[in-house]
């Protein structure tokens, strides 16, 4: 028995290799090489280099094919064969009118084949069952013992095989009387076998893929109803010659009324019943004898007859009996007895019109059979009919790649129960051998295999005018290993075929799915194959070497003779299968291999192979013939020719067709040729020979290759004829080839004649010009050996050379060893003679000399010696010779000047440009360029070192040094480099020294320096960190003399100039002791400076105390004060010097400050005045009909003024927002305190409104001012804020003299007292209805007597803030702002008359006063005697409480916010 499924045991892998890129590029040259090693495989695999990736070229949306359907079980041989027994078998019974049903045994189908066979080879059935020899039967069937199985395969063998046996030998059952299916009860452990014909080409109408699965199931009992319908049915229950088997059990219900349908068809309706069935017995003296059977048989023929439910037909076979007339009686006669009495058991055969007693057949019948039956010998020769050759049939349905993907991966997924990537190989491989050797399981797949790449377009890229191919896609369409370009190589045989033979010269496509197979077969003509795999799962393979195919033939032959009794060439139909294992078993050399995708296998020729696909994939294959493959192709047409099978091309054709083109083969393919066209003319000249002897002399030439194949192909063999071939005039239509003379036909010799293609003269000439070609190699080559060994003495000339090699290109030699000695020849013969013109052009002056080739003496010498040793001669040699012989004499000159030493250095350095010169390095020439350097190195160090040359740099030294490491030792070479070493270490101390001098934190005095730099001067060496420091004390002594001249000076310097002195003082790398002194005096007059910048400017002011404290003198111009104040916000404000127009270097003259400043006083006072009068012409915002002009004013925000809120400044007549400026406060102004003012008195209100930009400052009082003037007394340094302070203060000085001049005077003091008893009349008088007094707080105090001093202030706050803090906001402020606003309508005016005369001087003095940036008390009275004069400014009064009162509610907010922080905080 043949090894499960279970036990495959996998081959061996063939070789796999993995060429190169150099290798690659050679496609057969490459294959050629790896030949011995894989030919003993029969196949081989082979990796492409990893970034060899062709793309995939198919047009994917337009390919479509029909693939073709593969039954697995009916792939493999001896599957197929146990398969056609059970198919006939199966006829036989059903002949009969019985159903086979297969047993199962021991839960398995009985094998019926390997039943009968083991029987066969066990002697027979009756020596088995004499022997007792079924438990044998039953071991070597793999059953266990011990179960009586033998028992019970002995049953099922005399009730399904023997009866077939019996038929099939012919012998005589006489001891039998069995009744093998009679039982119904035994039926049931059978399933039915309903296996139609196998597969042919085409499909079957009646045939379905799942056929294995009827046969294991059992068939449905048939009603009756069913068998009057059915007329097949009906065909069905006919009884045969054989034993009578209950196929379809059906029963009668009544037997009575059965029994008489069954006799209906006698004449006498009472007649007798049927007579017991006679069986025949054998006695020993050889007689015959009938005895009655015994009654129970009887009986059970009786209950059979009553089986028929029909009277007899037309259809069925009826006795014959009560006929009168005689020739009819006669006409039926048992054809076993020869006697025709007994007519009402004679049956008549449909098949053939013979009668049969139904006693005397063997067995004998019971009963008589009704419908159809057929005599033994019928039944026989419907068993033994050949069966249809087996083929693939073709599918229904039409795929495309990606219709068939799908189905072949679902396929795969649902049979493994698995994603398919995950689906091991040796997995899927033993599960195909399983169902490949099954007979139960019925696997169906599909392959699209044999698809013409022509009609549906190839996966590698073409070039061809389809489309246009990129650059990367024209690389691989003309590739060697792309398949369609490897078939028709220079190097391939086939290139020589003009027909695209398809699959061999035209590749041909291979799409698979998972168990889709390819059988054991070797390729057409026995050629080379080579499959690609493009992409998809691996391909399994399966090879035998060609030594062992027919090794391979005789194992299939031996286990499965009946397929190839019926097909002799089976195995030339690529449909047959065979287990590896069993083949190994045999002794047959098995291996396999994976194809993944990207890699090839090649197939040798008449290697088996065979395999099958893991899954969905796509493949590409195509033969190729290479030099070799001619006798293995002469030898594949002469075992056709045994076979009878036809060829796909005339093998004679191809030699004679490249024969007759000897010059366009390769060599190898020549000779190849020459030694097959030699065996084929001498087998012509022996066949053409045969044909005189036998006595045809008549012939005629023939164009056999215009000729079809089919009109040329010989009728015996099937082989395609060119050479020649026999035909007969009187027979046209066919013709054989020589080997077959005597096949044609009967005809007489005389009219037979030859059809040749050449002449025998001919043949010989076209083999000369093979063997010329063949050997023109050998003649090249002799030339060739004599001129490199120079053989006859003469040496060749490089032309001569040249002649040979190009001979070997044009005539396309192979690269041989000799080729390859030539071509090395060549090479080193044309180096010599570029290096020898190069080393002579090296002499000759000029620009045609070439670059220095510096060869040494020994290698001019190992040179010219080359040039004599080449077996070719070149007249470069005399000039080589003239160039050694002057390098010989150079050399002895230069020896006779080195003996000579010291030489001057003029000699020796011409002698060294005499010597670069020739080209070549003489060994003197280095020792005269060491002399040279010696010199040159010491007159280097000599110069630089020289008193009165100018002082290297410790660079210099180092470099020095360096190049005498470099420089040829010798006394006077080591002594200098010692000084230079001792020089060098003693600068680089002192500039170690001077660096830390310089870098140092704490600072060496002038003096330490000094000495420092004066020990360094004595060293030859220009030191950069000494010199530096020299250079920094210079700077240093300039410092101290401009400190000195600036101390010593007729004023006190000014504060830039210490700063600048100072700046510079600290960058030096020196101890100045005058440092620390002009440190601390810039630190005091910066200390002063801040002092004053807070007294005077205000909080986050945009001034610079400087600007502060000069007068405005472009105050006249509204829009350059309004931009100067913007860009100082801005912070785009130049600088303080153009503030008087003086330059840095005016500034420290305090003559030039001073005038500059009285002019600058001019300036603001006529620049106030202009700007007045400017802003008093723009209208009022507060007017109803105000229109925006560009005469409007223009607030600090930016903005137009407009509406309630706005207030105009008392100084320059500008309206700004009530919210963008500081204003100020009532409240503050009107708190009183004992003695207090009455409310009453409006013109002491604090209603005076200052704009930004006329108040720029805080405006302390003059007391604090004179403070700040004595501080500046005592410094030693002069500040330009200090000149304008005094300016400034004896400017308020004198204004205060002539305001208190003023309110002295007799008209003022006078309008004084009147305002002071106004006062007091208004504090006197009784009001009931005055509400209470406000909170007291510090406010101004009352107007007093004596030239108003202690007044109170202007402006509520110096610094001119307009919020109060929301921490100071009193809770009865809210009542205070409505009690004044109620006091409005009170108020009345002017109280004072003041003439003009008194009001001119005293408003003049109120301008100046206001332009001062100092805050008198004079100020003040001047302003309340000028406010008492005029009617009370109820407007800006109102404007004030409004934005006093809003200013409190937004304080108020913010305090409680800030409360509930506090709170939060807590």
């Amino acid at each position: 028995m043949e090894p499960g499924s279970d036990d495959f045991l996998p081959p061996p892998e063939c070789p796999v290799f993995e060429p190169s890129w150099a290798e690659f590029r050679d496609p057969l040259g490459y294959i050629a090489k790896i030949r011995p090693i894989a030919e003993k495989s029969g196949i081989c695999k082979i990796r492409p280099p990893a970034d060899w990736q062709p793309p995939f070229a198919v047009e994917v949306d337009n390919f479509r094919f029909t693939p073709r359907i593969q039954r697995l079980n009916e792939l493999e041989a001896q599957t197929r064969v146990k398969l056609n027994y059970l198919d006939q078998i199966a006829k036989f019974w059903e002949i009969q009118g019985s159903s086979l049903k297969i047993p199962n045994v021991e839960r398995r189908i009985l094998d019926l084949y390997s039943l009968s066979k083991i029987v066969v080879e066990e002697g027979g059935y009756e020596a088995i069952c004499k022997d007792r020899r079924w438990a044998r039967v039953a071991q070597r069937l793999n059953y266990p013992p011990g179960k009586n199985i033998g028992s019970l395969l002995r049953s099922h063998y005399e009730r399904i095989v023997y009866p077939y046996e019996m038929y099939q030998s012919g012998a005589n059952l006489v001891q039998c009387n069995t009744r093998p299916f009679d039982n119904e009860e035994k039926d049931k452990e059978y399933k039915p076998h309903s296996i139609p014909l196998r597969q042919s080409v085409q499909p079957s109408k009646f045939n379905s893929y799942g056929r294995r699965a009827k046969r294991l199931q059992p068939d449905p009992e048939p009603t009756e109803e069913d068998i009057e319908k059915n007329p097949e049915l009906k065909k069905l229950q006919i009884y045969g010659a054989g034993p009578k088997m209950m196929g379809l059990g059906l029963m009668a219900k009544d037997k009575t009324l059965r029994k008489k349908e069954l006799l209906c068809s006698l004449p006498d309706k009472e007649g007798p019943e049927c007579p017991p069935t006679v069986v025949v017995k054998e006695e020993s003296g050889g007689d015959m004898k009938v005895e009655p059977a015994s009654p129970k048989t009887y009986l059970e023929s009786k209950e059979e007859l009553s089986h028929s439910p029909e009277p007899c037909t037309k259809m069925t076979m009826r006795l014959r009996r009560n006929h009168s007339n005689a020739q009819f009686i006669e006409s039926y006669v048992c054809r076993m007895c020869s006697r025709g009495d007994e007519d009402d058991k004679l049956l008549l055969c449909d098949g053939c019109d013979d009668n049969y007693h139904i006693f005397c057949l063997l067995p004998p019948l019971p009963e008589i059979p009704k419908g159809v039956w057929r005599c033994p010998k019928c039944v026989m020769a419907e068993c033994k009919r050949p069966p249809e050759a087996f083929g693939f049939e073709q599918a229904t349905r039409e795929y495309t790649l990606q219709s068939f993907g799908e189905m072949a991966d679902t396929f795969k997924a649902d049979y493994f129960n698995m994603p398919v990537h995950m689906v091991p190989t040796e997995l899927v491989e033993k599960e195909f051998w399983r169902l490949v050797n099954s007979i139960e399981e019925d696997v169906t797949v599909e392959y699209g295999a044999d698809i013409h790449s022509k009609e549906f377009g190839s996966g590698f890229p073409v070039s061809d005018s389809k489309r246009h191919l990129t650059p990367e896609e024209e690389e691989y369409a003309t590739s060697g290993w792309n398949l369609n370009v490897m078939p028709v190589l220079e190097q391939s045989v086939l290139c020589h075929i003009n027909a695209d033979i398809s699959g061999m010269k035209v590749p041909w496509l291979y799409v698979g799915m998972v168990f889709s197979a390819f059988c054991w077969h070797i390729e057409d003509h026995w050629s080379y194959s080579i499959n690609y795999l493009h992409w998809g799962e691996p391909k399994t393979w399966y090879g035998v070497p060609s030594l062992a195919a027919e090794h391979l033939e005789e194992v299939m032959k031996k286990l499965t003779p009946e397929l190839f009794d019926s097909q002799p060439d089976l195995l030339h139909q690529l449909v047959t299968l065979m287990n590896p294992n069993t083949l190994m078993s045999h002794g047959v050399p098995v291996v396999r291999t994976n194809q993944c995708a990207g890699e090839f296998v090649i197939t040798f020729p008449r290697a088996y192979h065979s395999g099958f696909n893991q899954g969905y994939n796509f493949a590409e294959a195509v033969n190729f013939c290479t030099a070799d493959w001619l006798p293995a192709g002469r030898q594949c047409i002469e075992h056709y020719r045994r076979l009878r099978r036809y060829c796909v091309f005339s093998h004679e054709e191809l030699i004679c067709k490249m024969a007759a083109c000897p010059e366009k083969l390769d060599l190898n393919l020549a000779a190849a040729v020459h030694k097959e066209m030699f065996i084929m003319v001498q087998e012509e000249r022996r066949l053409r020979k045969a044909l005189l002897e036998k006595g045809i002399t008549e012939a005629e030439r023939e164009a056999f290759e215009l000729l079809p194949d089919d009109e040329r192909q010989c009728i015996k063999c099937k082989t395609t004829c060119f050479l020649s071939a026999l035909a007969c005039y009187d027979c046209p239509d066919g013709l054989v080839c020589l080997s077959h003379i005597n096949d044609l036909c009967k005809c007489s010799s005389s009219r037979q004649y030859l059809r040749y293609r050449y002449t025998l003269d001919e043949l010989p000439a076209m083999l000369h010009k093979l063997k010329v070609r063949a050997e023109s190699f050998d003649t090249w080559a002799n030339k060739v050996r004599v001129a490199l060994e120079v053989e006859d003495g003469r040496k060749r000339s490089l032309e001569e050379l040249r002649a040979l090699e190009s001979e070997a290109r044009e005539r396309r030699f192979p690269n041989s060893e000799l080729l390859q000695r030539l071509k090395n020849c060549l090479s080193e013969a044309e180096a010599c003679v570029s290096r020898a013109l190069g080393l002579v052009s090296g002499q000759e002056p000029g620009p045609h000399r070439v670059a220095d080739v510096q060869m040494t003496l020994a290698e001019l010498r190992a040179f010219l010696d080359q040039m004599s040793n080449l077996p070719c001669a070149m007249h470069q040699i005399g000039d080589v010779k003239g160039v050694l012989e002057q390098v010989e004499a150079y050399q002895a000159e230069a020896r006779e000047a080195l003996a000579s030493l010291p030489s001057s250095p003029g000699l020796l350095q011409s002698l060294l440009e005499r010597g670069r010169q020739l080209g070549v390095e003489v060994p003197e020439a280095q020792q005269l360029q060491r002399q040279v350097e010696q010199a040159r190195w010491l007159d280097e160090v000599k110069r630089t070192l020289a008193p009165s040359a100018r002082r290297g740099t410790l660079a210099v030294m180092r470099g020095l040094l360096v190049a005498g490491a470099s420089v040829a030792p010798s006394p006077a070479v080591d002594k200098a480099r010692a000084e230079l070493q001792e020089l060098l270490t003693i600068a680089e101390r002192w500039e170690e020294k001077a660096h830390l001098c310089l870098e140092a934190r704490q600072k060496h005095p002038p003096a330490t320096l000094e000495a420092i730099i004066h020990e360094a001067e004595n060293i030859p060496v220009h030191l950069p960190n000494i010199q530096a420091l020299k250079e920094a004390l210079a700077k240093a002594r300039a410092w101290i003399a401009d400190v000195d001249e600036i101390q010593n000076g007729d004023h006190y310097p000014c504060l830039d100039d210490l700063e600048g002195l100072v700046a510079v003082g600290r960058d030096l790398p020196v101890g100045l002791e005058e440092l620390r002194q002009l440190e601390l005096q810039v630190l005091t007059a910066h200390s002063w400076r801040e002092k004053a910048s807070k007294t005077f400017l205000k909080k986050n002011s945009c001034y610079t105390l400087l600007e502060v404290l000069c007068p405005c003198a472009d105050a006249g111009s509204d829009s350059t004060k309004r931009s100067r104040w913007m860009e100082k916000e801005l912070g785009l404000y130049k600088s303080d010097t153009e503030l008087l127009g003086l330059s840095a270097q005016d500034l420290r003259d305090p003559g030039s400050v001073i005038v500059a400043f009285k002019e600058g006083e001019q300036k603001e006072k006529e620049g106030i005045l202009q700007l007045r009068r400017t802003n008093s012409a723009k209208p009022s915002p507060l007017a109803s009909s105000t229109t925006a002009s560009s005469a409007n004013s223009i607030c600090v925000c930016g903005q137009v003024p407009a509406g309630a809120g706005a207030l105009r400044c008392d100084l320059c007549q500008d309206w700004f927002h009530g919210r963008c400026v500081s204003v100020p406060r009532l409240l503050n102004s009107l708190r009183p305190s004992p003695p207090s003012s009455p409310l009453l008195a409006w013109w002491e209100w604090d209603t005076k409104f200052l704009c930004p930009l006329c108040m720029r400052s805080r405006r302390p009082r003059l007391e604090t001012i004179l403070a700040l003037l004595v501080a500046l007394q005592r410094l030693p340094v002069r500040l330009p804020e200090g000149e304008a302070l005094q300016c400034l203060t004896e400017r308020a000085i004198s204004w205060q003299g002539r305001a208190r001049q003023a309110l002295a005077s007799e008209d003022v003091s006078a309008l004084l007292g009147r305002l002071t008893e106004l006062r007091q009349r208004l504090q006197a008088e009784p009001r009931p209805e005055e509400p209470p007094t406000l909170p007291s707080a510090p406010a101004s105090d009352p107007l007093r007597e004596g030239g108003g001093k202690d007044m109170p202030k202007a402006q509520g706050l110096e610094n001119g803030d307009s919020v109060t803090s929301p921490e100071k906001v009193a809770p009865g402020e809210g009542s205070d702002l409505e009690l004044l606003s109620s006091l409005l309508p009170q108020l009345t005016g002017p109280v004072l008359e003041l003439p003009e005369a008194t009001r001119a001087p005293l408003e003049e003095l109120m301008l100046e006063g206001d332009l001062l940036e100092v805050t008198l008390d004079e100020n003040h009275s001047i302003w309340q005697l000028l406010q008492a004069g005029q009617p009370p400014d109820l407007e800006r009064i109102r404007t004030l409480l409004e934005l006093e009162k809003a200013e409190r509610h937004g304080s108020r907010g913010r305090g409680r916010a800030l409360e509930r922080r506090r709170r939060r905080k807590k």
